[in-house]
């Protein structure tokens, strides 16, 4: 049986992340996906927005990690020519409750250490946007977009190039936590029946990671979390935006609303809303769905035309929370947390995962030291 110094499983843009980091750390790293291609889930079924760290509550993971994987994102796109945009946002109020509520987001992203938003009027926010109807708005100008294949192709060109190597087609049965020395390793079964063992271990799987979790033997059920699973329907628009910022309405409980997003080509997509579904495989786009989103839409676009949205992908949020609680912050369990030494669990990485992708990648480095 072969032993390698870490495995990390899931390959979409933070397993991807994960394994960079460890490998040019000079860490033998094997990456496995059970997929035949990298990024196949929830990190291709987004909006590839790179946020702000607006929404979050302040000290949690997703505000800190947010935050600061925004400013090493945007760096490493730089860098690294992975096309990107930081076009900035618009969050506007259509409603006399809702303008209150401007203020409200203002003050906690100044917690979050986010203090570029500004304050706009009805006036200042249709001048930066004649389509708009709104009665206040609320300006993000470090919100921006990612093509998100080109950044995970290029995090995949990184690990490669540091020695790491990736292992498609290759699910994961069962796993068999280290009992005993630290010197002794995790063996990982793999459904084809093939072994393979490693000092540590990252699970980083996804939408699966709370059913991984729920298979490895010797970690406490009170450390395997209950999987939910919230579909994002989005629309995409026909013919031109006239739109250059993302629009977003003031959020709703379990997601930001109805929003308006570009893609680095100038397309415009609207979703996602949240129906709560039983399985994660449920990808369909129901077109009579699309009869709520003129609604929503048509609060800030008045003039989006009859028969303009077309049915287009859905995605499904990694959550730990159910439709009838507050919404989980990220879980990263290290050791010690569960007691089990080389071992990370990361649980309902959802939105802002993408942004975040460095910032965890660095997290767990230093968990795993």
């Amino acid at each position: 049986m072969d032993t390698v110094d870490v495995v990390v499983i899931g390959a979409g843009v933070v397993g991807l992340a994960v394994a960079r980091a460890l490998a040019l750390d000079g860490q033998e790293v094997m990456l496995l996906e059970a997929e035949n291609a990298i990024g196949t889930g929830t990190s291709s079924r987004n909006s590839e927005v790179i946020h702000a760290g607006i929404y979050y509550a302040a000290g949690s993971l997703k505000a800190q990690l947010c935050v600061k994987g925004r400013a090493l994102l945007y760096a490493y796109c730089s860098e690294r020519g992975v096309g990107h945009q930081r076009c900035g946002k618009l969050i506007v109020a259509t409603s006399p409750e809702q303008v209150a509520q401007l203020s409200q987001i203002q003050a906690k992203a100044r917690a979050n250490g986010v203090h570029d938003l500004v304050l706009l009027s009805k006036a200042q926010a249709q001048a930066m946007e004649q389509a708009l109807q709104c009665l206040a708005g609320l300006h993000s100008p470090s919100t921006g977009i990612v093509d998100s294949h080109a950044l995970m192709l290029s995090y995949l060109g990184d690990m490669e190039n540091a020695g790491g190597l990736l292992a498609l087609n290759a699910p994961v049965q069962a796993v068999q936590l280290r009992q005993g020395p630290a010197s002794h390793p995790h063996v990982i079964l793999m459904q084809d029946g093939t072994e393979l063992a490693c000092r540590s271990l990252v699970n980083s799987a996804g939408l699966s990671a709370p059913g991984l979790a729920q298979c490895m033997s010797g970690l406490s059920a009170k450390h395997q979390p209950t999987a939910y699973y919230a579909k994002g329907n989005y629309f995409t628009l026909a013919g031109r935006s006239p739109f250059v910022h993302l629009i977003y309405p003031v959020p709703e409980a379990a997601g930001l609303g109805v929003h308006l997003t570009l893609d680095l080509g100038g397309q415009a997509k609207f979703g996602p809303d949240v129906q709560w579904v039983d399985a994660p495989d449920d990808l369909q786009v129901d077109p009579v769905r699309g009869d709520a989103f003129y609604a929503e839409v048509r609060k800030y676009w008045p003039q989006l035309p009859d028969g303009a949205l077309q049915a287009g992908y859905a995605g499904i949020r990694p959550k730990i929370s159910g439709p009838h609680e507050a919404a989980a912050d990220f879980v990263i369990q290290g050791p010690s947390t569960h007691g089990v030494s080389g071992l990370v669990n990361l649980l309902g990485i959802e939105s802002p995962g993408l942004t975040s992708s460095l910032a965890i990648a660095q997290w767990v480095k230093v968990t795993l030291t």
